[in-house]
Protein backbone atom coordinates (compact mmCIF):
# COMPACT_ATOMS: atom_id res chain seq x y z
CA UNK A 1 0.00 0.00 0.00
CA UNK A 2 1.09 3.89 -0.79
CA UNK A 3 0.84 4.81 2.77
CA UNK A 4 1.08 8.44 1.02
CA UNK A 5 -1.61 8.18 -1.39
CA UNK A 6 -3.88 6.45 0.76
CA UNK A 7 -3.65 8.72 3.46
CA UNK A 8 -4.16 11.62 1.17
CA UNK A 9 -7.64 10.24 0.16
CA UNK A 10 -8.62 9.51 3.19
CA UNK A 11 -7.40 13.07 4.79
CA UNK A 12 -9.96 14.55 1.74
CA UNK A 13 -12.41 12.69 2.59
CA UNK A 14 -12.34 13.05 6.00
CA UNK A 15 -12.28 16.84 4.97
CA UNK A 16 -15.30 16.78 2.64
CA UNK A 17 -17.21 14.86 5.34
CA UNK A 18 -16.87 17.58 8.04
CA UNK A 19 -18.57 19.93 6.48
CA UNK A 20 -21.26 17.34 5.90
CA UNK A 21 -21.09 17.17 9.16
CA UNK A 22 -20.81 20.82 10.33
CA UNK A 23 -24.51 20.71 8.37
CA UNK A 24 -26.46 18.18 9.94
CA UNK A 25 -29.23 18.62 12.21
CA UNK A 26 -29.54 16.92 15.33
CA UNK A 27 -32.18 14.54 14.52
CA UNK A 28 -29.61 12.98 11.90
CA UNK A 29 -26.42 12.70 13.89
CA UNK A 30 -29.01 11.07 16.35
CA UNK A 31 -30.39 8.97 14.03
CA UNK A 32 -27.37 7.49 12.90
CA UNK A 33 -25.74 6.68 16.34
CA UNK A 34 -28.65 4.86 17.04
CA UNK A 35 -28.35 3.32 13.94
CA UNK A 36 -24.71 2.21 14.78
CA UNK A 37 -26.06 0.45 17.87
CA UNK A 38 -28.69 -1.45 16.34
CA UNK A 39 -26.06 -2.93 14.36
CA UNK A 40 -23.77 -3.66 16.88
CA UNK A 41 -26.46 -5.70 18.64
CA UNK A 42 -27.01 -7.94 15.44
CA UNK A 43 -23.44 -8.23 14.21
CA UNK A 44 -22.46 -9.27 18.16
CA UNK A 45 -20.78 -12.97 16.72
CA UNK A 46 -18.68 -11.49 13.76
CA UNK A 47 -17.38 -8.78 16.39
CA UNK A 48 -16.47 -11.61 18.71
CA UNK A 49 -14.86 -13.59 15.91
CA UNK A 50 -12.95 -10.57 14.79
CA UNK A 51 -11.87 -10.55 18.33
CA UNK A 52 -10.88 -13.90 18.91
CA UNK A 53 -8.42 -13.36 16.01
CA UNK A 54 -7.05 -10.09 18.09
CA UNK A 55 -6.64 -12.38 21.43
CA UNK A 56 -5.12 -15.51 19.63
CA UNK A 57 -2.36 -13.13 18.03
CA UNK A 58 -2.08 -11.20 20.92
CA UNK A 59 -1.43 -14.05 23.21
CA UNK A 60 1.22 -15.44 20.74
CA UNK A 61 3.37 -11.94 20.96
CA UNK A 62 2.47 -12.42 24.65
CA UNK A 63 1.01 -9.44 24.98
CA UNK A 64 0.70 -8.53 29.10
CA UNK A 65 -2.28 -9.30 30.65
CA UNK A 66 -3.35 -5.68 31.34
CA UNK A 67 -3.32 -4.98 27.35
CA UNK A 68 -5.71 -8.25 26.76
CA UNK A 69 -7.89 -7.41 29.39
CA UNK A 70 -8.24 -4.16 26.95
CA UNK A 71 -8.09 -5.48 24.00
CA UNK A 72 -11.14 -8.42 24.81
CA UNK A 73 -14.77 -7.63 23.49
CA UNK A 74 -16.59 -9.10 26.05
CA UNK A 75 -20.58 -9.42 25.57
CA UNK A 76 -20.35 -7.09 28.64
CA UNK A 77 -18.41 -4.60 26.61
CA UNK A 78 -20.60 -4.42 23.63
CA UNK A 79 -23.33 -3.95 25.50
CA UNK A 80 -21.38 -1.22 27.14
CA UNK A 81 -20.51 0.39 23.64
CA UNK A 82 -24.34 0.09 22.78
CA UNK A 83 -25.44 2.12 26.30
CA UNK A 84 -22.51 4.61 25.40
CA UNK A 85 -24.08 5.09 21.79
CA UNK A 86 -27.50 5.86 23.17
CA UNK A 87 -26.46 7.83 25.83
CA UNK A 88 -24.76 10.27 23.60
CA UNK A 89 -27.89 10.30 21.24
CA UNK A 90 -29.21 11.35 24.60
CA UNK A 91 -27.27 14.43 25.35
CA UNK A 92 -28.05 17.47 24.57
CA UNK A 93 -26.65 19.08 20.97
CA UNK A 94 -24.17 21.69 21.50
CA UNK A 95 -23.46 22.90 18.31
CA UNK A 96 -24.69 26.09 17.29
CA UNK A 97 -25.40 26.82 21.30
CA UNK A 98 -25.13 30.66 21.24
CA UNK A 99 -24.12 32.18 24.76
CA UNK A 100 -23.06 35.70 25.90
CA UNK A 101 -25.01 37.61 23.53
CA UNK A 102 -25.30 41.36 24.42
CA UNK A 103 -26.05 45.01 22.73
CA UNK A 104 -22.57 46.98 22.38
CA UNK A 105 -22.80 50.37 22.40
CA UNK A 106 -22.91 50.64 18.94
CA UNK A 107 -25.78 48.93 18.69
CA UNK A 108 -24.56 45.32 17.23
CA UNK A 109 -25.20 42.89 19.56
CA UNK A 110 -22.13 40.13 20.37
CA UNK A 111 -21.87 36.85 21.03
CA UNK A 112 -20.30 33.39 20.95
CA UNK A 113 -21.49 30.35 18.73
CA UNK A 114 -20.27 26.39 19.56
CA UNK A 115 -19.38 24.82 16.95
CA UNK A 116 -17.30 22.18 15.47
CA UNK A 117 -13.42 21.41 15.15
CA UNK A 118 -13.72 19.93 12.10
CA UNK A 119 -11.43 16.53 11.46
CA UNK A 120 -10.21 15.14 14.80
CA UNK A 121 -7.62 12.45 14.08
CA UNK A 122 -7.15 9.95 17.27
CA UNK A 123 -4.70 7.08 17.58
CA UNK A 124 -4.98 4.25 20.30
CA UNK A 125 -4.00 1.27 21.60
CA UNK A 126 -5.58 -2.24 22.36
CA UNK A 127 -9.22 -1.24 23.01
CA UNK A 128 -11.46 -1.29 20.20
CA UNK A 129 -14.25 -0.34 21.87
CA UNK A 130 -12.65 3.32 22.04
CA UNK A 131 -13.89 3.13 18.35
CA UNK A 132 -17.12 3.21 18.99
CA UNK A 133 -16.63 5.95 22.00
CA UNK A 134 -14.69 8.30 19.45
CA UNK A 135 -16.98 7.57 16.69
CA UNK A 136 -20.16 8.24 18.83
CA UNK A 137 -18.70 11.30 20.54
CA UNK A 138 -17.13 13.20 16.93
CA UNK A 139 -20.50 12.03 15.00
CA UNK A 140 -22.64 14.13 17.82
CA UNK A 141 -20.39 17.01 18.34
CA UNK A 142 -20.95 17.58 13.96
CA UNK A 143 -17.30 16.40 13.71
CA UNK A 144 -15.28 13.70 11.23
CA UNK A 145 -12.51 11.92 12.50
CA UNK A 146 -9.62 9.61 11.60
CA UNK A 147 -9.38 6.84 13.76
CA UNK A 148 -6.00 4.34 13.78
CA UNK A 149 -6.12 1.91 16.46
CA UNK A 150 -3.09 -0.22 17.41
CA UNK A 151 -2.18 -3.20 14.89
CA UNK A 152 -3.23 -5.83 18.09
CA UNK A 153 -7.06 -4.68 17.58
CA UNK A 154 -6.71 -4.25 13.69
CA UNK A 155 -10.07 -7.23 13.06
CA UNK A 156 -11.82 -6.09 15.87
CA UNK A 157 -11.87 -2.29 14.72
CA UNK A 158 -12.33 -3.35 11.00
CA UNK A 159 -15.45 -5.52 12.23
CA UNK A 160 -16.42 -2.26 14.46
CA UNK A 161 -15.73 0.00 11.55
CA UNK A 162 -18.18 -1.84 9.10
CA UNK A 163 -21.15 -1.10 11.58
CA UNK A 164 -20.21 2.39 12.24
CA UNK A 165 -20.77 2.65 7.92
CA UNK A 166 -23.90 1.04 8.13
CA UNK A 167 -25.30 2.71 10.56
CA UNK A 168 -24.15 6.42 8.73
CA UNK A 169 -25.57 4.80 5.42
CA UNK A 170 -29.05 4.18 7.18
CA UNK A 171 -29.00 8.02 8.60
CA UNK A 172 -27.74 9.29 5.27
CA UNK A 173 -24.70 11.12 6.75
CA UNK A 174 -21.12 10.52 4.73
CA UNK A 175 -19.72 6.88 5.76
CA UNK A 176 -16.71 8.69 5.45
CA UNK A 177 -17.82 10.61 8.28
CA UNK A 178 -15.87 7.98 10.42
CA UNK A 179 -12.83 6.27 8.85
CA UNK A 180 -10.85 3.60 10.76
CA UNK A 181 -7.18 3.26 8.95
CA UNK A 182 -6.50 -0.12 7.23
CA UNK A 183 -3.21 -0.73 7.40
CA UNK A 184 -1.27 -1.53 10.52
CA UNK A 185 2.31 0.61 9.11
CA UNK A 186 3.97 2.77 11.63
CA UNK A 187 4.10 5.23 8.20
CA UNK A 188 0.45 5.94 8.39
CA UNK A 189 0.62 7.20 11.79
CA UNK A 190 3.57 9.63 10.80
CA UNK A 191 1.78 11.00 8.07
CA UNK A 192 -1.83 11.83 9.65
CA UNK A 193 0.13 13.87 12.46
CA UNK A 194 1.05 16.02 10.31
CA UNK A 195 -1.38 16.28 7.86
CA UNK A 196 -2.82 19.91 8.77
CA UNK A 197 -4.59 20.70 5.73
CA UNK A 198 -6.81 18.19 6.40
CA UNK A 199 -6.71 17.35 10.38
CA UNK A 200 -7.50 19.93 13.01
CA UNK A 201 -5.98 18.21 15.70
CA UNK A 202 -4.92 15.03 17.00
CA UNK A 203 -5.71 12.75 19.93
CA UNK A 204 -3.76 10.66 21.32
CA UNK A 205 -4.55 7.72 24.09
CA UNK A 206 -2.66 4.78 24.99
CA UNK A 207 0.92 4.51 26.87
CA UNK A 208 3.75 7.18 27.71
CA UNK A 209 5.85 6.28 24.30
CA UNK A 210 3.04 6.58 21.95
CA UNK A 211 2.13 10.32 23.53
CA UNK A 212 5.65 11.38 23.52
CA UNK A 213 5.83 10.58 20.26
CA UNK A 214 3.09 12.06 18.95
CA UNK A 215 3.66 14.98 20.72
CA UNK A 216 7.12 15.55 19.47
CA UNK A 217 5.71 14.39 15.89
CA UNK A 218 2.97 16.69 15.46
CA UNK A 219 2.23 19.41 13.45
CA UNK A 220 -1.22 20.16 14.22
CA UNK A 221 -2.77 20.62 17.67
CA UNK A 222 -2.63 17.57 20.27
CA UNK A 223 -5.25 17.32 22.53
CA UNK A 224 -2.81 14.97 24.79
CA UNK A 225 -3.23 12.41 28.28
CA UNK A 226 0.53 11.70 28.64
CA UNK A 227 -0.24 9.26 31.58
CA UNK A 228 -2.22 8.43 34.69
CA UNK A 229 -0.42 8.04 37.97
CA UNK A 230 -2.95 8.88 40.54
CA UNK A 231 -2.87 9.16 44.16
CA UNK A 232 -5.32 8.53 47.35
CA UNK A 233 -4.52 10.42 50.46
CA UNK A 234 -5.63 9.05 53.54
CA UNK A 235 -5.59 11.88 56.39
CA UNK A 236 -5.63 11.86 59.43
CA UNK A 237 -9.63 12.69 59.80
CA UNK A 238 -10.66 9.92 57.62
CA UNK A 239 -13.34 7.70 58.32
CA UNK A 240 -11.38 4.11 58.57
CA UNK A 241 -14.11 2.01 56.52
CA UNK A 242 -14.33 5.13 53.91
CA UNK A 243 -10.69 5.10 53.65
CA UNK A 244 -10.58 0.85 53.57
CA UNK A 245 -12.78 0.44 50.86
CA UNK A 246 -11.72 3.52 48.84
CA UNK A 247 -8.38 2.93 48.74
CA UNK A 248 -8.96 -1.01 47.78
CA UNK A 249 -11.48 -0.23 44.85
CA UNK A 250 -8.94 2.88 43.91
CA UNK A 251 -6.31 0.12 42.89
CA UNK A 252 -7.82 -3.26 42.36
CA UNK A 253 -11.48 -2.67 40.74
CA UNK A 254 -9.36 -2.87 37.72
CA UNK A 255 -5.55 -2.38 37.14
CA UNK A 256 -4.76 -1.72 32.83
CA UNK A 257 -6.85 1.86 33.26
CA UNK A 258 -5.23 5.32 33.50
CA UNK A 259 -7.49 6.20 36.55
CA UNK A 260 -6.31 3.37 38.72
CA UNK A 261 -4.42 4.30 42.15
CA UNK A 262 -0.58 3.89 41.66
CA UNK A 263 0.18 5.91 45.51
CA UNK A 264 -1.40 5.58 48.39
CA UNK A 265 -0.18 7.73 50.69
CA UNK A 266 -1.11 7.33 54.25
CA UNK A 267 -0.79 10.32 57.09
CA UNK A 268 1.85 8.88 59.89
CA UNK A 269 -1.03 9.70 62.27
CA UNK A 270 -2.97 6.96 61.56
CA UNK A 271 -0.67 4.50 59.20
CA UNK A 272 -0.98 1.85 61.83
CA UNK A 273 -4.39 1.73 62.06
CA UNK A 274 -4.86 1.90 57.94
CA UNK A 275 -1.82 0.34 56.74
CA UNK A 276 -2.71 -3.64 58.09
CA UNK A 277 -6.27 -3.85 56.95
CA UNK A 278 -5.33 -2.83 53.46
CA UNK A 279 -2.09 -4.87 53.55
CA UNK A 280 -3.86 -8.00 54.07
CA UNK A 281 -6.79 -6.94 51.22
CA UNK A 282 -3.82 -6.39 48.84
CA UNK A 283 -2.44 -9.27 49.54
CA UNK A 284 -5.59 -11.43 49.07
CA UNK A 285 -6.46 -9.76 45.79
CA UNK A 286 -2.27 -10.30 44.85
CA UNK A 287 -1.29 -7.16 45.02
CA UNK A 288 2.67 -6.48 45.19
CA UNK A 289 3.45 -3.75 47.06
CA UNK A 290 6.47 -1.46 46.98
CA UNK A 291 6.68 1.43 50.62
CA UNK A 292 8.51 3.43 51.92
CA UNK A 293 10.63 2.36 54.94
CA UNK A 294 7.97 3.63 58.07
CA UNK A 295 4.93 1.71 55.39
CA UNK A 296 7.52 -1.72 55.12
CA UNK A 297 7.99 -1.88 58.73
CA UNK A 298 4.07 -1.38 59.30
CA UNK A 299 3.02 -3.65 56.95
CA UNK A 300 6.13 -6.57 57.67
CA UNK A 301 4.81 -6.33 61.06
CA UNK A 302 1.30 -6.82 60.66
CA UNK A 303 2.58 -10.12 59.03
CA UNK A 304 2.62 -9.44 54.95
CA UNK A 305 5.08 -9.40 52.33
CA UNK A 306 5.73 -5.94 51.39
CA UNK A 307 9.12 -4.58 49.15
CA UNK A 308 11.39 -1.52 49.55
CA UNK A 309 10.01 1.66 47.10
CA UNK A 310 12.62 3.34 45.40
CA UNK A 311 13.04 6.76 43.80
CA UNK A 312 11.29 5.55 40.10
CA UNK A 313 8.69 3.88 42.22
CA UNK A 314 6.85 7.31 43.28
CA UNK A 315 6.50 8.13 39.26
CA UNK A 316 5.68 4.79 38.00
CA UNK A 317 2.03 4.10 36.37
CA UNK A 318 2.18 0.35 36.81
CA UNK A 319 -1.57 -0.40 34.78
CA UNK A 320 -0.58 -4.12 37.09
CA UNK A 321 -1.15 -5.36 40.57
CA UNK A 322 1.23 -3.62 42.07
CA UNK A 323 1.04 -0.32 44.00
CA UNK A 324 3.58 2.30 46.13
CA UNK A 325 2.83 2.63 49.32
CA UNK A 326 4.36 6.28 51.00
CA UNK A 327 3.59 7.57 55.16
CA UNK A 328 3.58 11.41 54.74
CA UNK A 329 3.76 13.69 57.63
CA UNK A 330 0.87 15.74 57.14
CA UNK A 331 -1.46 17.03 54.25
CA UNK A 332 1.38 19.54 53.09
CA UNK A 333 3.56 16.60 52.50
CA UNK A 334 0.90 15.03 50.77
CA UNK A 335 0.23 17.62 48.40
CA UNK A 336 4.25 18.31 47.97
CA UNK A 337 4.61 14.52 46.82
CA UNK A 338 1.61 14.35 44.37
CA UNK A 339 2.75 17.73 42.70
CA UNK A 340 6.07 16.35 42.60
CA UNK A 341 5.33 12.93 41.21
CA UNK A 342 1.95 13.02 39.32
CA UNK A 343 0.93 13.28 35.95
CA UNK A 344 -1.94 15.93 36.53
CA UNK A 345 -4.36 12.91 36.02
CA UNK A 346 -6.76 12.41 39.46
CA UNK A 347 -6.02 12.56 43.12
CA UNK A 348 -8.25 11.67 45.68
CA UNK A 349 -8.06 12.72 49.31
CA UNK A 350 -10.01 10.76 51.89
CA UNK A 351 -11.38 13.03 55.08
CA UNK A 352 -14.06 14.31 57.52
CA UNK A 353 -12.16 17.54 57.56
CA UNK A 354 -13.99 19.87 55.63
CA UNK A 355 -11.35 22.56 55.88
CA UNK A 356 -9.02 20.13 54.78
CA UNK A 357 -10.60 18.49 51.99
CA UNK A 358 -10.99 21.87 50.74
CA UNK A 359 -7.24 22.94 50.92
CA UNK A 360 -6.40 19.63 48.68
CA UNK A 361 -8.97 20.53 46.10
CA UNK A 362 -7.77 24.23 45.88
CA UNK A 363 -4.04 23.65 45.88
CA UNK A 364 -3.39 19.98 43.87
CA UNK A 365 -3.21 20.70 40.45
CA UNK A 366 -4.78 17.88 38.12
CA UNK A 367 -7.32 17.30 35.69
CA UNK A 368 -9.54 16.00 38.87
CA UNK A 369 -9.44 16.06 42.60
CA UNK A 370 -11.70 14.39 44.75
CA UNK A 371 -12.47 14.33 48.45
CA UNK A 372 -13.84 10.79 49.80
CA UNK A 373 -14.34 9.11 46.41
CA UNK A 374 -12.46 6.49 44.45
CA UNK A 375 -10.31 7.46 41.56
CA UNK A 376 -12.13 5.60 39.32
CA UNK A 377 -14.70 7.89 39.21
CA UNK A 378 -12.59 9.90 36.50
CA UNK A 379 -14.52 8.62 33.62
CA UNK A 380 -16.77 10.39 31.04
CA UNK A 381 -19.28 7.83 31.32
CA UNK A 382 -19.12 8.78 35.39
CA UNK A 383 -19.16 12.34 35.12
CA UNK A 384 -22.31 12.53 32.60
CA UNK A 385 -20.66 12.67 29.39
CA UNK A 386 -22.20 9.80 28.00
CA UNK A 387 -18.40 8.88 26.92
CA UNK A 388 -14.98 10.43 26.30
CA UNK A 389 -12.71 10.51 24.17
CA UNK A 390 -10.06 10.52 26.41
CA UNK A 391 -8.31 12.05 29.97
CA UNK A 392 -6.62 15.42 28.61
CA UNK A 393 -3.80 16.17 31.13
CA UNK A 394 -3.21 19.27 28.93
CA UNK A 395 -4.30 23.34 30.59
CA UNK A 396 -5.21 24.17 27.52
CA UNK A 397 -8.68 23.81 25.70
CA UNK A 398 -9.55 20.86 27.26
CA UNK A 399 -8.60 19.11 30.81
CA UNK A 400 -9.99 16.05 32.76
CA UNK A 401 -12.56 13.83 30.75
CA UNK A 402 -13.20 15.31 26.77
CA UNK A 403 -17.01 14.81 26.08
CA UNK A 404 -18.60 16.35 23.48
CA UNK A 405 -18.21 19.87 24.46
CA UNK A 406 -13.82 19.40 24.68
CA UNK A 407 -14.51 18.70 20.55
CA UNK A 408 -15.73 22.17 19.92
CA UNK A 409 -14.63 25.82 19.92
CA UNK A 410 -16.75 28.81 19.76
CA UNK A 411 -16.71 31.66 17.34
CA UNK A 412 -18.09 35.37 17.57
CA UNK A 413 -20.94 36.08 16.02
CA UNK A 414 -21.93 39.59 15.59
CA UNK A 415 -25.43 40.66 14.58
CA UNK A 416 -26.52 43.93 12.77
CA UNK A 417 -28.90 45.77 11.05
CA UNK A 418 -26.77 47.87 8.48
CA UNK A 419 -24.29 49.44 11.11
CA UNK A 420 -21.21 50.97 10.21
CA UNK A 421 -18.14 51.71 12.35
CA UNK A 422 -17.68 55.35 12.93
Amino acid sequence: MDIESYMQQVGTQARAASRAMARADTHAKNQALLAIAEVLDTERKPLAGANAKDLAQARNNDLEPALLDRLELSPATIDGMIEGLTQVAALPDPIGEISDMNFRPSGIQVGRMRVPLGVVGIIYESRPNVTVEAASLCLKSGNATILRGGSEAIHSNQAIAACIERGLQQADLPSTAVQVIETTDRAAVGKLVTMAEFVDVIVPRGGKGLIERISSEARVPVIKHLHGVCHVYIDVEADPEKAHNIALNAKTHRYGVCNAMETLLVAEAVADKILPGLAGAYTQAGVVMNACERGQDIISQAGFSCEAATEADWYEEYLAPVLAIRVVANIDAAMDHINTYGSQHTESIVTENYSIGRRFINEVDSSSVMINASTRFADGFEYGLGAEIGISTDKIHARGPVGLEGLTSQKYIVLGDGHIRQ
